[in-house]
């Protein structure tokens, strides 16, 4: 009996690319998949929740089929090298750290300027309205989040549906971002592609929330804060993961965000203060961690994953 599987060794090899180069400068993957989704948007765009549908149904399948293609390959090495640069493809966990480290590097040499054009490599929110603390801040709820976007969720995925699940969720998680926030002219267009990202880290969220609250330093105060502010965020998933590091970390996040001049007011979450400068490189500390958790229980989860013997040809039905 195999230890390793081919989906275990895939993904061990994915994560260790990603950790040992990060993502590619140009021409990665997802980028050329949010193009040709742009394209297709083009085409068929209208303002209405069906043509939305259509469009996450066809980017979504299309990826999904690539990833089935790749898994039916006769060769076990093929499949595992497969697995793998999807894997890698998909991951931004040491993406993710680096720029949250810029960013901390950045505001502690007192360069608020420069922090201020890097942050929306990290999050959505109008630079021109943040502050040192605003952007403190910004960069711990934005590594929270996005430790489950951009690696507990795909490594889930990974474990249960293997190279389609990658590709699938990848598909999924940028699609929401291109097209699943609220505007006039993604209302209607973009309610697929939200409903469906929201579904699929719905378990993902909630692991990133045990990770976060297993890696602090206090884990009863963590927990206590992620059972009790977890479901006041706005979205069903990302209040889990900012209660947890919010908990971890001895912070309150929540507040006051503009995106694009529109103001959104969110609930507090946590019992601490307004986390600072230093707390950044804190929760890099923690994404990092959380990540490579997240890791090592995908490679041990697919593993220990077997295949159901053949029933030999022949043999009677019971």
């Amino acid at each position: 009996m195999r230890i390793w599987s081919e989906r275990a060794a895939g993904i061990a090899l994915g994560v260790a690319l990603d950790a040992a180069i990060g993502d590619p400068r140009t021409a990665h993957p997802v980028a050329l998949f949010g193009r040709a989704a742009a394209a297709l948007e083009r085409r068929i765009y209208r303002d209405a929740r069906a043509n939305g549908v259509l469009h996450v149904a066809l980017c979504v399948g299309a990826a999904g089929a690539l990833g089935l293609l790749a898994e039916r390959h006769r060769n076990p090495a093929v499949r595992t090298a497969a697995t793998a640069a999807a894997t890698w493809a998909v991951l931004g966990g040491t993406t993710l750290a680096k720029e949250g480290a810029y960013l901390a590097e950045a505001l502690e040499d007192g360069d608020v300027e420069r922090a201020r054009e890097r942050i929306p490599h990290l999050c959505g929110r109008d630079p021109k309205y943040l502050d040192e603390p605003g952007m403190a801040r910004a960069t711990v709820e934005s590594l929270a989040e996005n430790a489950s976007d951009a690696a507990v969720a795909p490594l889930f995925w990974g474990v249960v549906a293997g190279v389609p699940g990658l590709l699938a969720y990848r598909a999924i998680n940028t699609l929401d971002a291109m097209v699943g926030h609220r505007s006039l002219r993604y209302e209607r267009f973009g309610w697929a592609a939200a409903r469906l990202d929201d579904a699929a880290n719905y378990v993902p969220a909630r692991i990133t929330g045990l990770l976060a609250v297993a890696a602090g330093p206090d884990r009863a105060g963590a927990l206590a804060v992620l059972l009790r502010d977890g479901h006041r965020h706005p979205s069903p998933n990302s209040g889990r993961c900012e209660a947890a590091f919010a908990g971890a970390l001895g912070v309150t996040l929540g507040g006051t965000n503009v995106y694009g001049g529109r103001t959104e007011h969110r609930p507090t979450m946590g019992d601490g203060p307004a986390p600072g400068v230093r707390d950044i490189r804190r929760a890099v500390r923690l994404t990092r961690t959380v990540t490579l958790a997240a890791a090592a229980l995908a490679v041990l989860a697919s593993s220990r994953r077997r295949r159901r013997p053949a029933r030999p040809t022949g043999t009677p039905r019971v």
